[in-house]
């Protein structure tokens, strides 16, 4: 029997001519970075999401619902939010991604927005039960 293996061959980030240099690098830098696509997720699954400043554990309830915790302030406790995605720290999003070297982005309950300071790692852990 022949079998053949198949490289895939990903396509490289190109640089889109209406975006600013300084967009087109952070976008190709986000690639370089890595990160995780929340909706590529299954239900349950955990992720451990160290920032500069916290570690934050986020568990997927599905498309858009997810629960966070790590901040001892706005999440002490596992809390339903949003997790609208990453940024560099201005107004241009990257949806439903989380990506090291970036800001992530979720809508509290309590608060119209909270942007953490820039993701220094990112894990998968093991599902847990949760209360929420």
């Amino acid at each position: 029997m022949n079998r053949r293996a198949t490289a895939i061959n990903p396509q490289p980030f190109m640089p889109h001519p209406s975006f600013s240099d300084e967009v087109n690098r952070n976008i190709a830098q986000s690639e370089i970075e890595g990160g995780v696509y929340l909706d590529d997720l299954s239900e349950g699954a955990v992720l451990e999401v160290e920032t500069q400043n916290h570690w934050y554990t986020i568990v997927i309830r599905g498309r858009g619902g997810e629960l966070i915790s790590g901040h001892p302030k706005y999440c002490p406790d596992p809390l339903p939010v949003r997790i609208a995605g990453s940024t560099w720290g201005g107004s241009m999003l990257k949806m439903r991604f989380i990506g090291r070297g970036m800001r992530l982005e979720f809508q509290h309950p309590a608060y119209p927005r909270i942007v953490t300071s820039r993701v220094v790692d990112i894990r998968a852990a093991e599902p847990r039960t949760t209360q929420a």
